[in-house]
This record gives C-alpha cells, structure tokens and sequence, in this order.
C-alpha cells in the first residue's frame, strides 16, 4: 500500500507509541488526578469512528482529529498556560489513548477505509493480502533450484 510505513520505521513507530502512552500515564500519576476519570474517558477518542456511518471519507476525517497529537498537545499547552489542571488530564488521557492505538498498530486512517492506515493494513484487509501471498511449494523450489 502506497503510503503506509513498513519494516523497520513501522517498528520505531509503534515502539514511539507505546512510550507516549507510558510516559503520559506517568505524567497523569503524578497529576494527583482521579484514575476512575482516566479509564472513563481513555476510551472517548474510539467515539470518532461514528464518522464511518456516514461514509468512509468523513470516517477518516473524524477519527484522524481525534486520534492525531496535535489536539493533546494544544491541551496540554493550555493547561501549562493558564495553569488549569483540567486540560492537562485531558491532554494526558487522550495522549496515553493515541499512544496505545499506535503500539497496536492502529495509525491515523486514509479514506479508501478503516484498514488503511498510515502504519499498513489492519483488520481483515490486513489479512485478505497475507493470504494472497503464495509461496513456493517445495517441488517448485526443488523444480527451481535444479540446473538445466
């Protein structure tokens, strides 16, 4: 797939991800904050694939604004701004969400649909070209690998 990272980068990408949600998890414990409010809401951002009722290209649309960084940084600024301990938990909790999806492989998504994601294929897609891929039988490669 045209776009999508692969092999190594896809590695270092996920890897990132699973330090984000770490390290914001970190930051929120030392917040003070309530953990029931953390695991209430660390899920809100997946409300965004309500998008792909309407149709594939407002799908993406809806889940790459809640599930890109820029909206939890521009929490976590106003908060250290204003001083205001509200968007800093916002900011935390929907960083460790973003975090989490991309350690599992879940990136931001392209319009085609809900398996193209920047990261590669997820879901059935992801599966239906795995199974395509053929390999060599063992009599193809003895066939192969004999001179002529």
């Amino acid at each position: 797939m045209v776009g999508a990272t692969v092999g190594g980068v896809r590695t270092v990408l996920r890897i990132e991800g699973v330090c984000v949600c770490a390290a914001s998890v970190f930051a929120y414990s030392k917040l003070g904050a309530s953990w029931a409010v953390f695991f209430s809401c660390f899920l809100l951002p997946d409300l965004s694939f309500l998008g792909y009722v309407v149709n594939r290209r407002v799908g993406a649309y809806s889940y790459n604004a809640a599930h890109s960084y820029i909206g939890a940084v521009i929490c976590l600024v106003i908060s250290l701004a204003l001083n205001w301990q509200l968007p800093m938990s916002v900011g935390l909790i929907w960083s460790a969400h973003i975090g989490f999806d991309r350690s599992l492989g879940y990136g931001l998504k392209y319009a085609q649909g809900f398996s193209f994601t920047h990261l590669g294929l997820i879901g059935r897609a992801a599966r239906e070209v795995s199974d395509s891929i053929v390999e060599p039988t063992s009599a193809t490669q003895t066939t192969a690998s004999q001179p002529d």
